[in-house]
C-alpha cells in the first residue's frame, strides 16, 4: 500500500476527504496526489501522522514487532495505536479479557 493509499483510507475512517486533510494541515489540497510520484518530506509525513494519531510506521505500511517482546501479553501492554485509533489503559484491559475468554473457551474451560 502506498503513502497515498493509506492516506486515503484514515481519512476515510475519520470521515474527511484526502482534500480536507491537506488543507487541515495547511498543505496544499493537491499535495497528497503529488505523493505519487514524488517522496514526501519526512516533516510533512510526520504531520500526517499526527493528525492521524498514529506512527510514522504504520503511515509508511511498516509492521514491526518488537524482536524482544514474543508474548502477545507484552505485546498488548506496549501498543499505543491500532489501525490508526489510540489505545488506552481500558481498551489494553478489554482486548486482554476478549483474548483470554477466546483460549479459555477453545480449551473448554469454564468462564
Amino acid at each position: 500500500m502506498t503513502v497515498f493509499e493509506r492516506i486515503s483510507e484514515l481519512s476515510k475512517k475519520h470521515g474527511k476527504s484526502v482534500k480536507t486533510v491537506a488543507l487541515d494541515l495547511g498543505f496544499s489540497e493537491n499535495l497528497f496526489y503529488r505523493w505519487k510520484e514524488t517522496q514526501p518530506k519526512a516533516s510533512d509525513l510526520a504531520k500526517v501522522a499526527d493528525y492521524f494519531h498514529t506512527t510514522l510506521d504504520d503511515l509508511m505500511g511498516r509492521e514491526i514487532v518488537p524482536s524482544n517482546e514474543k508474548d502477545l501479553l507484552q505485546l498488548i501492554q506496549h501498543a499505543q495505536v491500532f489501525d490508526g485509533y489510540n489505545i488506552n489503559s481500558k481498551d489494553k484491559e478489554f482486548i486482554q479479557l476478549f483474548i483470554r475468554t477466546y483460549f479459555e473457551m477453545e480449551n473448554g474451560n469454564q468462564i
